[in-house]
């Protein structure tokens, strides 16, 4: 699957100030992960740390917070991963969240309904 780079909207705990950064978007990655620099200077505090498995195979600790974030209009409070370098990723929890998936082959992000197995009336 191809790989892109999409522009998202990150802000501040309190949804009043948004810094704009272009993320990688990535299916294989469970978060968004952002640079730590930016996290911190918007005024997102870490909630703890958390294990997770690079590409390489290598288990890092990093820390996990949570934030507002806005893609094409719609913004919600997800959980982001604090990264050490200045790489930004959108990950499967932030396009699950505000219902959008992956065209990998027109490099775009479309909405989609959210599913549910089983609602009872």
């Amino acid at each position: 699957m191809g790989t892109f780079l999409h522009h998202i909207e990150i802000g501040d705990p309190q949804g009043q100030r948004y810094e704009r950064v272009e993320a990688l978007v990535d299916t294989g990655a469970s978060y968004t992960t952002l640079p730590a620099s930016l996290l911190r200077s918007l005024g997102v505090q870490s909630l703890g740390q958390r294990p997770f498995e690079l590409a390489d195979e290598r288990v890092v600790m990093l820390d996990i917070g949570q934030t507002w974030v806005r893609i094409n209009g719609s913004a919600m409070i997800r959980a982001v991963v604090f990264s050490p370098g200045e790489d930004s990723i959108l990950g499967v929890d932030t396009l699950e969240g505000l219902g959008l998936a992956v065209d990998p082959v027109r490099k775009r992000l479309f909405p989609v309904p959210g599913l549910l197995k089983r609602v009872r009336e």
